[in-house]
């Protein structure tokens, strides 16, 4: 069997099993660690025996809905590897987005300070890590109520090089004796009633996908207590829900009458980014 054949013949059972079609294709590039125009240029060479049958068993784990960074064991965050389980949530493109209006807002509000950063709920510490590469004179928390998702995020942040300081508890507990000029939480934020993809409600830990019965369960949380853990001339920044803008503003007015604040619409043109300054 050709390249061509194989990507033809697994594109069309993806569209018959509800998968979205460019997954052959990325799970092929990943596991020939090539890149789109390498295997073009081989589109009409034989598949070796070795590489079909490893192909062959992760596409029939991901045509049942298993998510292909759990078949490969990892996935790709802002240009470097996490190591990613059923303890972890599978870190978005989106939150990427996020991770780069944070490093532009600290370089904008801080000059010449050594800034403390907290992301809370971290799972497999794609956001805290990522700052850290990109920032190194951060001093860098994180955390997760989640003792398994400290032990990934640990190895990951090995891995990439990072020296974070990991904590394990529930939302700001661990943060009583810190005082922080940053503070980043990509909370569960999905209501409880939500229906969700087989690909998450089955293979991603629930923990870190559901906020409560409106979903807004831990920005509550954040919101009515942050002061007490945050220097003056800090921020806070949070991943939201696409539909969440308007019950998040009311939130903010009502718990922090003082702060001001910012909701930033994603590449799509939806509003996933809330910040907050105070």
């Amino acid at each position: 069997m050709t390249f061509r054949e194989l990507v033809k013949k697994y594109k069309e059972l993806c569209r018959i099993n509800d998968v979205p079609q460019e997954t052959t294709m990325l799970y092929l590039l990943e596991l020939t660690q090539s890149e789109s125009y390498d295997l073009y240029m081989n589109y009409e060479n034989e598949v070796s025996n070795e590489l079909l049958k490893k192909f062959e068993e992760g596409m029939e784990r991901i045509l049942n809905h298993e998510p292909m960074q759990h078949v490969l064991g990892y996935s790709w965050f802002y240009g470097y590897k996490f190591i990613v389980n059923k303890d972890v949530l599978i870190p978005r493109p989106e939150t990427e987005e996020l991770v780069s209006y944070i490093l532009n807002f600290i370089d904008n509000r801080f000059k010449d300070k050594n800034i403390v950063v907290a992301d809370i709920g971290t799972g497999s510490g794609a956001i805290s890590i990522s700052l850290k590469k990109e920032e190194n004179d951060l001093t860098v928390y994180a955390s997760d109520i989640s003792k398994e998702a400290i032990e990934t995020a640990k190895i990951n942040a090995k891995e990439n090089g990072a020296q974070i300081n990991f904590l394990v508890g529930d939302m700001l507990e661990p943060f009583k004796d810190i005082k922080l000029d940053v503070l980043i939480c990509n909370p569960p934020y999905i209501p409880s009633d939500e229906v969700l993809e087989d690909s998450v409600s089955e293979f991603e830990p629930h923990i870190a996908l559901f906020g409560g019965e409106d979903g807004l369960k831990y920005y509550k949380h954040i919101f009515n207590n942050c002061k007490d853990y945050l220097n003056e001339n800090s921020f806070m920044a949070f991943e939201i829900g696409y539909n969440q803008k308007e019950a998040l503003s009311k939130e903010i007015k009502k718990s922090l009458p003082e702060a001001s604040f910012e909701i930033i619409k994603d590449i799509n043109g939806k509003d996933r980014m809330l910040f907050v300054f105070l």
